[in-house]
C-alpha cells in the first residue's frame, strides 16, 4: 500500500469518527400493496426522546405516532389500522390527509367565477373531505426522506387533475412531516394550482394519548381551546353562517375541561346534532403569517399531553361521535364512540357558499400553506 493511499484512508477514517451521530433517525419499509401492484411505503421519523411518528404513502397519512407517558412507558396514541388491505376495506380517516376541500360542502355544490360545480356527495347530501375519492384515498409519491442532526422528514406528493372529484384546476400538493428533537411533529401542506380553484387541506388523525388500544376512551381527556366563539350548524351539520359566542355554553374550553363534561347535553341542541362535539371553533378571522394556539390537551392518567399550533382560522373539533363499533384497530380493539378525539386546523366548514367566512380560493401563482405544530409532552412524574 502506497503511503498516499494509507493517508487518504486514515483521513476517512478520521473524518467519519468525529463526525457527528445523528440523533433523529428514519427508517423506510414496504406497508403493504395497492391492488394494481403498486408498493405503499412506510416512512418511520424517530428522535431520541423515544418518539416516533410512522407516515404511509396512502392518503400521506400518519399511521401511528409512539411516545413515552410520565412513566417511560411508551404507546401507540393515534387510531389506525395495522394493514393496508384494512384502510381499503374500511375508511375512517385514520391520521389521513383529507381535500381537496376538507370537512362539508353544503350539497357538494359551490360557484366559482360564475361557474357551478358540482362534488360528489357522500356525507348524507353533503359533500365530506373532498368527495368519495379524497386525497385520503390515493396513493402519494414519497419525494423525499431525510434524517438531519435535529430532525428526520419525509415529503409526498400528489396530483390531483383538472376535474378530480368535481374540482377545477390542476392541483399539485405536497405534504411535509417533520419529527424533530424538541419533540415537535410538525405537517405542512402546501398545494399550487394551474387554474382557479378552491382548498382546504388538513390532517385528521384520531387522538387518544392513554394509547390507542387503552381501556379507557379520551372523554377523560382535559380539552382547551382558546376561542370565544365557535360556528352553529344545521342539522346534517353545515355551518348555518352565524358565529356565536361560547360564553355560557357547552362549547366553552377557554379554561381546561375534561371533553365528556358535557359531550351528552342534550340540553343543547348543537350537541344533539352533532352527537356530541363535531364544530368549528374561530381561533381568527383569516390564515395568518405566524403560528397561533389551536389547542391544548392532556391524559392527566399518563401525563401526556401536547399543544396544537396552527396558522389557519378555523379548529375542527370532533369527539368521535361516528367510532360506531365497527373497526377494530392496531392493537385489537374495537374503536368505539369517544375512543378519541380529532383537532383539525383549516379555513371554516363551507368557506366556498359564504363569504363572509373568508375565502378558499386558490389562484395560479399563489401557494396554498396549511402548518401544524404538535409539540407533544410526555409529563413529569407524580410527586408521592
Amino acid at each position: 500500500m502506497t503511503r498516499s493511499l494509507f493517508g487518504q484512508i486514515i483521513a476517512m477514517v478520521l473524518m467519519i469518527g468525529a463526525a457527528p451521530a445523528l440523533a433523529a433517525d428514519i427508517n423506510q419499509s414496504v406497508f403493504g400493496m395497492m391492488p394494481d401492484g403498486r408498493a405503499v411505503a412506510a416512512i418511520r421519523l424517530s428522535n431520541h426522546n423515544g418518539i416516533s411518528a410512522t407516515i404511509i404513502a396512502y392518503g400521506a397519512s400518519l399511521q401511528a405516532l409512539v411516545m413515552p407517558d410520565r412513566n417511560g412507558k411508551r404507546d401507540d396514541i393515534t387510531l389506525g389500522y395495522a394493514t393496508l388491505d384494512d384502510y381499503l376495506a374500511k375508511p375512517q380517516y385514520f391520521g389521513s390527509t383529507v381535500g381537496r376541500v376538507a370537512n362539508r360542502i353544503a350539497k357538494g355544490r359551490f360557484t366559482l367565477d360564475g361557474k357551478d360545480y358540482q362534488t360528489p356527495v357522500n356525507n348524507g347530501v353533503n359533500a365530506l373531505h373532498g368527495g368519495t375519492i379524497g386525497f385520503d384515498k390515493v396513493l402519494w409519491e414519497v419525494v423525499e426522506a431525510k434524517a438531519e442532526s435535529k430532525s428526520a422528514h419525509v415529503t409526498l406528493r400528489h396530483v390531483s387533475k383538472d376535474g378530480d372529484q368535481g374540482y377545477p384546476g390542476t392541483l399539485t400538493v405536497t405534504a411535509t412531516y417533520t419529527l424533530d428533537e424538541g419533540n415537535a411533529l410538525t405537517i405542512e401542506y402546501r398545494a399550487t394550482t394551474d387554474a382557479p380553484t378552491v382548498a382546504n387541506i388538513t390532517n385528521h388523525a384520531y387522538w387518544n394519548l392513554a394509547g390507542e388500544g387503552a381501556a379507557r376512551g379520551a372523554m377523560g381527556h382535559v380539552l382547551t381551546i382558546p376561542a370565544e366563539t365557535y360556528l352553529p350548524v344545521d342539522v346534517t351539520l353545515i355551518p348555518t353562517g352565524e358565529v356565536h359566542s361560547v360564553k355560557g355554553t357547552v362549547f366553552d374550553f377557554r379554561k381546561p375541561r375534561a371533553i365528556g363534561d358535557r359531550v351528552r347535553d342534550a340540553r343543547d341542541e348543537q350537541i344533539v346534532f352533532g352527537r356530541g362535539y363535531d364544530h368549528n371553533w374561530v381561533i381568527s378571522r383569516s390564515v395568518t403569517k405566524e403560528l397561533h394556539l389551536m389547542a391544548s390537551v392532556t391524559e392527566p392518567v399518563s401525563g401526556r399531553s401536547f399543544e396544537l399550533w396552527s396558522n389557519q382560522p378555523g379548529l375542527q373539533f370532533y369527539s368521535g361521535n361516528f367510532l360506531d363499533g365497527t373497526s377494530a384497530g392496531k392493537a385489537n380493539r374495537i374503536y368505539r364512540e369517544g375512543d378519541a378525539i380529532a383537532l383539525e386546523p383549516q379555513t371554516f366548514p363551507d368557506t366556498v357558499n359564504q363569504p363572509a367566512f373568508g375565502s378558499a380560493r386558490l389562484d395560479p401563482g399563489q401557494v396554498y400553506r396549511n402548518v401544524m405544530v404538535y409539540k407533544l409532552k410526555t409529563g413529569s412524574k407524580p410527586v408521592k
